[in-house]
Formats: structure tokens, sequence, C-alpha cells
């Protein structure tokens, strides 16, 4: 299985990027997805999830209201668009899924990532 996550770039404060990852397996649609970073000063810590039905979503607190976590099971793809950036945004950004119905807030919870995303954030 393989994940490949998009999107990533250079964006000023208040500006938004959207992030892809498309997973190359086809019983997508039966995994949670996970959104993950990691900067040169934090410890990989979750940002988002999204259950395998897509009813559910989960945020980290120091994005609700800014980022929102979607899915096409269809395209096997999640999405996190991200609105309002900050500069402590800057990270790089992974997506991660296993075959759970709730998406996990653990890293070590997810069997599979993606290859990571760098998103920096101008001041």
């Amino acid at each position: 299985v393989q994940l490949q996550a998009f999107g990533g770039g250079l964006v000023q404060a208040g500006g938004s990027l959207r992030l892809s990852c498309t997973a190359s397996r086809r019983t997508f649609s039966t995994w949670s997805m996970g959104w993950f970073r990691q900067s040169a000063v934090n410890e990989r810590e979750f940002v988002a999830g999204i259950a395998w039905s897509g009813g559910s979503t989960y945020y980290a607190d120091a994005v609700k209201g800014r980022f929102t976590i979607s899915r096409d099971n269809a395209e096997n793809t999640v999405y996190l668009q991200m609105n309002g950036l900050k500069p402590e945004d800057t990270a790089v950004y992974y997506c991660a899924g296993d075959f759970v119905k709730i998406p996990p807030k653990e890293s070590d919870e997810y069997d599979y990532w993606g290859q990571g995303t760098q998103v920096t954030v101008s001041s």
C-alpha cells in the first residue's frame, strides 16, 4: 500500500493551501485517514482525522476553524484544506491511514504513511 501526499509549498501568512493524499489501495474506503505534521522544534503531532465513512472528522485545537479534512473514496484521496495559515503551521505534513473506523490521534497507531510534503508559511 502506498500513500502519496501532494500540495505543499510556500505561502504568506493568512494564505491557503490544499494538501492531497492518494492511496494505491482499492479498499481505501474502509480506512480512516489522518494528517500529521512535524517541524524542526516539535515532534510529529496530530492535525486532523477523518473516519472511513467520512461522517466524522477530528481536529487538533490549534487548527480548528482553519483546516478542513475531507475525502473522496471514489478517487482514493483525502484532502486537507488549510486556510488562515500562520507561521507556526510551518512543518512537513504527512498523511497516514489504517483499517480502523475511528482515526487515531497517536502516530504510532498508523501502519501506513505518505512521504510528507513541506508547508512553509512566511510572516
